[in-house]
């Protein structure tokens, strides 16, 4: 299907150029107080992994802004709550220990991306501080930072992500749960059912 392929670095430097001393020198071995200040203020990251064999999968992450616990420069940890239990990226981390993540604030359209290497933990005096609504988390997820920098905002400005003016309407698209209910054909619901019993099970499982 592709014809053209780029395989080299040559090549692509050849295309794209190099990087300004900007963009080479903003990244840093630790998180500094912009990164801990936007990790704080940041209620959503996604996160990066991949197995043994290079498959990759990116998992949204979110809570309160801070959820994310920045220990020192080069420790934070990412509290797991409760999920559908496919646990894809910890399956993941388990066999691949690198991960990256792009933190996010919203409206703000720079990001602040981190690189490292991660590990499930269940240290009591670290998974106790990350509790939410009186429910301490079973685990973390403990990553070694070993590149912080900031990302301009061009995606963010290109994509006009934050400008509700140019959001498509919600009818454009069918909810997640009708999606399931098409795929999966439960026997004895309708559609109303399944989107109001899906709803029901996401506000009991939030924490």
């Amino acid at each position: 299907m592709f014809k053209h392929v780029v395989t080299g670095e040559d090549e692509l430097r050849a295309l794209l150029g190099s990087p300004s001393e900007r963009a080479v020198k903003k990244e840093s071995a630790s998180v500094d107080e912009a990164g801990r200040r936007f990790i704080g203020l940041s209620p959503f990251l996604l996160l990066a992994t991949s197995n043994a064999a290079g498959q990759c999968d990116v998992s949204p992450k979110g809570d309160q802004p801070g959820f994310v616990h920045v220990l020192d420069e080069r420790h934070l940890v990412i509290p797991d709550r409760p999920g559908n239990k496919r646990l894809d990226g910890m399956r993941n981390i388990l066999k691949n220990p690198h991960v990256g993540l792009i933190f996010l604030i919203p409206g703000r359209e720079e990001t602040l991306r981190v690189n490292g290497r991660a590990a499930i933990i269940r240290d009591e005096e670290i998974l106790a501080p990350l509790a939410a609504r009186g429910k301490q988390p079973l685990l973390a997820i403990g990553v070694q930072v070993e590149e912080c920098f900031f990302h301009c905002p061009k995606a963010f400005r290109r994509s006009g992500l934050w400008e509700p003016a140019g959001w498509p309407d919600r009818s454009l698209l069918p909810s997640m749960a009708c999606v399931l209910y098409e795929k999966f054909q439960p026997a004895g619901k309708t559609l109303e059912d399944y989107e109001r019993e899906s709803e029901e099970g996401i506000q009991k499982t939030l924490y």
